[in-house]
């Protein structure tokens, strides 16, 4: 079946797009017309000049200024808010190493390189909203948690794992040798020093049969969750957002437990009945401040209709588009 079909609908935005190490499209049916989407938007309101600027983050096997997706993402929020000032990071030198460190650069120092981005530019001092899309959601997280200079106002993650995955039932690109090559590491030792260093997923690969195991080794996301010992910093960071909004895939056929989109995950000890956040030990015992967020009304929960990254322009528009204007 196609992208196109498993969307379903004619005007469909698909931002998972694969590509070789070179950068070259492996799968064009995976980046469906957002260009024609450009073409066929409403209304432009007029310039904005005190819009706050927009920080965007993208996906696995994605790059900042693809024009089927990332670059379109930027250009169709450029045409709803004129005078908006939009970033979309770039991890590397180039396009083809910003698609590459999406694979193989530690999360960690690709997070400081984007903190080091952000507060060298000077369009960004007063603050900034920002935009990951799926594991760039788990990433801008952990900018808002560890960079609070210049200050994250809002963060919007579509598709983000932030309880990470336990699996990959597909990825960017279903024939892809990347892919294979990662599930086999993921599956021959996902916590082993190498592959925790240079293999990013991995680094928020949730496990929770071995839930010690994950607690000890995961370089980055039980750093970011607390799942070791408590951060303060991290938690008065996460909480001084004005909102943090959460969209999840209904049709997700990416990310396992499609609740991670929500910060759900597996119950601890088995991979089949999940837990929400406000059922976890996260939010019981408030690790990250989401409960109390969550009982200031900072928290928003969001579904899409569609597969991982799958949604159109009108559903943008009504739904994301009013925490960035």
């Amino acid at each position: 079946m196609s992208s196109r079909e498993r969307c379903g609908r004619p005007r469909c935005v698909v931002l998972n797009s694969a590509v070789t190490l070179s950068g070259q499209i492996m799968d064009p049916r995976l980046l469906l017309g957002v260009g024609a989407l450009l073409l066929a938007s409403g209304s432009v309101r007029g310039a904005k000049n005190d819009s706050t600027p927009l920080v965007l983050w993208h996906g696995m096997g994605d790059n900042c200024c693809n024009p089927l997706s990332m670059g379109a993402i930027k250009k169709m929020v450029e045409a709803e808010v004129p005078g908006i000032y939009v970033v979309s990071l770039m991890i590397g030198k180039t396009i083809t190493q910003d698609t590459e460190s999406g694979f193989f650069m530690d999360v960690n120092e690709q997070v400081a390189l984007a903190c080091d981005k952000i507060a060298q530019d000077p369009k960004l001092k007063m603050g900034y909203n920002a935009m990951g899309f799926s594991q760039g959601a788990q990433f801008l997280r952990a900018v808002a948690q560890r960079c609070p200079n210049p200050p994250m106002k809002t963060l919007i993650s579509v598709g983000g794992q932030h309880q990470g995955v336990y699996g990959l039932p597909r990825c960017p690109g279903e024939s892809s040798h990347i892919c294979d090559w990662i599930r086999k590491m993921l599956n021959s030792g996902a916590y082993t020093d190498a592959v925790q260093k240079h293999l990013v997923q991995a680094q928020y690969w949730h496990d929770p049969l071995n839930d010690d195991l994950y607690k000890q080794h995961s370089l980055f996301l039980a750093d970011i969750n607390q799942e070791r010992v408590v951060n303060e910093t991290y938690r008065k960071n996460l909480m001084s957002l004005e909102k943090f909004v959460m969209v999840k895939f209904l049709q997700d056929s990416i990310v396992d437990p499609v609740v991670s989109e929500w910060f759900g995950f597996f119950k601890t000890g088995q991979a089949e009945e999940t837990e929400t956040l406000q059922e976890s030990t996260l939010y019981k015992e408030d690790r990250l401040g989401l409960a109390e967020m969550d009982k200031a009304g900072k928290l928003v929960f969001l579904a899409s209709d569609g597969d991982h990254l799958q949604f159109n322009r009108e559903w943008f528009n009504a739904n994301l588009l009013p925490f960035i204007r």
